[in-house]
């Protein structure tokens, strides 16, 4: 099954390792520094122009993490993965 996270992306549920909040995450510099180590590295993906509300980190085709900042909030992407389990 597959995970939308808006704009026409998507990632296989198998590959998503978590979702987050990225109000409540960033407060930890250790958070903070991890996303923009991330971003220098190349390995973050803006799902659309909106101001993002969470972040997915999820494992490529290769295996390599990746991070996705999407204006989706945590709940309704977590509701979206619990109703793909289903079907």
């Amino acid at each position: 099954m597959y995970l939308h996270l808006g704009q026409n992306v998507m990632v296989r549920s198998q590959d998503v390792i978590g979702i987050f909040d990225l109000d409540n995450t960033t407060w930890s510099f250790r958070t903070r520094r991890f996303l923009e180590r991330e971003e220098q590295e190349g390995r973050v993906d803006a799902v659309g122009d909106d101001l993002p509300r969470s972040f997915v980190l999820a494992n490529d085709r290769e295996g390599i993490p990746r991070i996705y900042l999407t204006p989706l909030s945590p709940a309704a992407l977590s509701a979206r993965g619990s109703r793909n389990s289903f079907e």
